[in-house]
């Protein structure tokens, strides 16, 4: 991918995921397309996520820290927007997610047995959500050097035709789309061939964080008002 590419992979998921709260949040109901796109967001905030962990010199560490922190943060607007703590919300799931690759790669089994196993229970998303990232991540480490791989490549090593086939990714693509309900969370996957376009697109920093921080609060805030 890109660099600006993978901004801009994340710019439309920021307005996919604030489409389908404001149905959510703001109790529109069901809108055709605006609730199925909602569903493609998720994944491809994780599959770039994976991408960025899977990069020489990335500190899986300091992305736990910032995800669970801003994830704290967000917790009381969460609440505010749906109404309950539980499922934790997205951001710690990613912070879960970013803190078992730190724990794999430092051979800390434990704790990278509770994060993946144990902590989902807590997070939305659940075990489709922390996996699907940890898989993502596997796969780009070894074979993320062309993002149309994960639709399965032919690879013609030691002079005979070799299926590349991401199986575990696709794996954790199913489990999302059966916690979902739906499948359109596949269609992230074909979205991710926009990231090796070639553009400029600024760095966002924290901004997201922030934006998800203030937007579920104003959801929430509006929905009360309205209420």
């Amino acid at each position: 991918m890109s660099s600006g590419g993978r901004e801009l992979l994340k710019w439309i998921a920021l307005v996919l995921m604030t489409g389908d709260h404001m149905l959510k949040v703001l109790g529109f109901g069901y809108v055709p397309v605006v609730a199925e796109l909602g569903r493609v967001a998720f994944p491809v905030f994780a599959l770039v996520m994976a991408y960025n962990l899977a990069q020489p010199g990335a500190d899986a560490a300091t992305a736990a820290k910032r995800l669970a922190l801003w994830g704290l943060i967000a917790t009381p607007a969460a609440y505010l927007s749906f109404g309950t703590v539980f499922p934790l919300n997205v951001l710690l799931t990613f912070a879960s997610a970013a803190g078992c690759i730190w724990a794999y790669e430092r051979r800390k089994w434990a704790v990278a047995a509770i994060l993946f196993f144990g902590a989902p229970v807590l997070l939305d998303y659940q075990w489709a959500g922390v996996w699907l990232v940890v898989a993502a991540w596997g796969w780009f480490r070894n074979h993320g050097s062309r993002i149309h791989f994960l639709l399965g490549s032919w690879d013609w090593r030691r002079q005979r035709l070799y299926l590349v086939l991401p199986i575990w990714v696709w794996v954790c693509m199913g489990l999302l789309c059966w916690y979902n309900g739906n499948a359109w969370a596949l269609l992230a996957m074909p979205a991710l061939l926009l990231a090796q376009v070639h553009c400029t697109v600024p760095r966002s920093g924290r901004f997201f964080y922030i934006y998800y921080v203030v937007h579920l609060s104003a959801l929430g805030l509006i929905a009360a008002l309205v209420g």
